[in-house]
């Protein structure tokens, strides 16, 4: 079953029925083809893509590999010979990709090759609406693994996918994705960092993505005895290296304001050394858009060395401008560095302390879960601590500030139970030694008698100093509120003295 998303339906072919709907989005489109399939498992198209005729047999057999696997994706390979810009777009970021567990289970499987059981899709509510032009596919993969299914991933089942044949549609496609991944955020804020990105726990695999030094070279494929030895790179830790900072849409924002530090130059010329420091970032990121453009495997075989060379080119200057139409569409709906969530707090930033005394016990994960439901009702973001985190909760006031919240249970028999809560504010030291950066260099300048650059680094140090603290109140008021009422006096200090 297919649904598309047009008015009128452009072919007919046997077999086939097209279901025409006006254009409500993306989603409503799918979840119209869901909702009039009749089978088992409901498989998605995008319409610029094609799927190799054993597609189906492929994805079937990968639904075949266990119960809980609820959904299955496979490659979506750029078609040859679509021309410069679309062989250019085909190597340029991003394009669709799958992110991967290990070589049978996915994260995420993109909307242009997926397959999902119809129950388990129609269960959880199909592809949500809101979704009209990306970011449904994300969703709708972690409301599954949500409930405890298995996204699974075959590499045969291949989809050949025609790219963006213009830039400007290149261009406005992935301003596009900048409004989904702020809309993505909204949603499932624990899902993504403090910066604003999601914490894929898999690896994306794709062309335009940075690859590290070890896969420059030509890859091989260990097949072990008995064909026993894991072949793909994913084995290999992700890493976060120079590329994955350098690239971000985020980085524009740096680049920006080192040039504000440099033309303040004008006015005090100490801050002129910021001008080969802002050389040297623009420099960076500019060797290695076209560094990234030059591995990329270009999908047209058998081009001339000038061909190579411009869509290579294109690719390149695309590598620079893709972030900053990417962050245009992020910072147009919300997904700022300077986002707040939760409370509004007047709190000092400085450590609280809850006891709370109870007469019947409780499970004290049951309780810390509690707070967490709390804390998420509150619109706080939230995220639990691993295993070697000294800390329980974390509590994000924003992208420089939060809380860390630590729990200790004391039994004191007969069920009761005497729980001491601690919240600690946390800083980023990036931001605060920017402050400190900022308020010496306006001192410097005030000292030097120039008024116009110590009053606007001066302001600049103000305002990313308060930040942090409102930050912290943000998140200290949420904690507060979300953590059980404190104690009774009498109550704790008969604890106090049985202990």
């Amino acid at each position: 079953m297919t649904a598309r998303r047009t008015r009128a339906p452009r072919s007919r072919a046997p077999g086939l029925r097209v279901i025409g709907t006006e254009n409500r989005g993306l989603s409503a489109a799918r979840n119209t083809g869901a909702g009039a399939a009749a089978g088992e498992i409901v498989a998605y198209l995008d319409d610029d893509a094609a799927p190799d005729p054993h597609w189906l047999h492929h994805v079937v057999d990968a639904f075949a590999h266990g119960d809980d696997v609820v959904g299955v994706g496979g490659p979506n390979l750029a078609v040859a010979g679509d021309g410069v810009v679309a062989d250019a777009v085909a190597i340029s970021p991003g394009n669709p990709s799958q992110v991967l567990l290990d070589d049978r289970v996915a994260e995420h499987i993109p909307g242009c090759n997926a397959a999902f059981r119809r129950d388990a899709l129609l269960a959880i509510g199909g592809f949500d609406p809101r979704f009209h032009v990306a970011g449904d596919d994300v969703d709708v993969c972690w409301r599954l693994q949500e409930t405890g299914g298995t996204i699974g991933y075959t590499a045969a089942a291949v989809v050949h996918h025609h790219r963006r044949g213009s830039v400007g549609g290149y261009l406005r496609q992935q301003r596009g994705y900048g409004r989904a991944e702020a809309m993505l955020e909204r949603k499932w804020p624990e899902r993504y960092s403090a910066g604003g990105h999601v914490t894929w726990e898999g690896r994306i695999y794709g062309d335009g993505v940075p690859r590290t030094a070890t896969a420059q070279s030509r890859w091989r494929v260990y097949h072990g005895t008995w064909n026993s030895a894991p072949f793909q790179r994913l084995y290999e830790p992700a890493g976060r290296s120079l590329d994955t900072v350098m690239l971000m849409p985020e980085a524009y924002l740096a680049i920006g304001g080192l040039t504000l530090l440099a033309a303040l130059g004008a006015t005090w010329s100490p801050l002129l050394a910021f001008v080969p420091v802002l050389l040297i970032v623009a420099g960076i990121v500019a060797v290695r858009a076209v560094t990234i453009a030059l591995q990329g495997r270009l999908p047209t075989p058998g081009l001339t060395a000038p061909q190579r060379a411009a869509r290579r080119a294109l690719a390149a200057l695309l590598h620079l401008l893709q972030p900053l139409l990417r962050l245009d569409g992020r910072l147009r709906h919300g997904l700022t560095p300077w986002r707040r969530r939760g409370r509004t707090g007047s709190l000092a930033p400085l450590r609280r302390d809850v006891v709370q005394w109870r007469e019947e016990w409780q499970d004290p994960f049951e309780a810390l879960g509690a707070v967490r439901r709390r804390l998420v009702d509150l619109g706080a973001i939230v995220r639990h601590g691993g295993d070697f985190d000294a800390w329980d909760l974390e509590v994000r006031g924003g992208t420089l500030a939060g809380v860390r919240i630590v729990t200790l249970v004391e039994e004191h028999g007969q069920g009761r139970q005497l729980t001491r809560w601690r919240c600690r504010p946390t800083f980023s030291r990036t931001a605060l030694a920017g402050a400190v950066l900022l308020t010496m260099l306006a001192t410097a300048a005030a000292l030097d008698r120039a008024p116009v650059a110590a009053v606007v680094l001066g302001l600049l140090a103000l305002a990313l100093a308060l930040r942090v603290v409102t930050e912290t109140a943000a998140a200290m008021a949420s904690a507060l509120e979300a953590l059980p009422e404190p104690a009774e006096a009498q109550p704790v200090a008969q604890a106090e003295a049985a202990a």
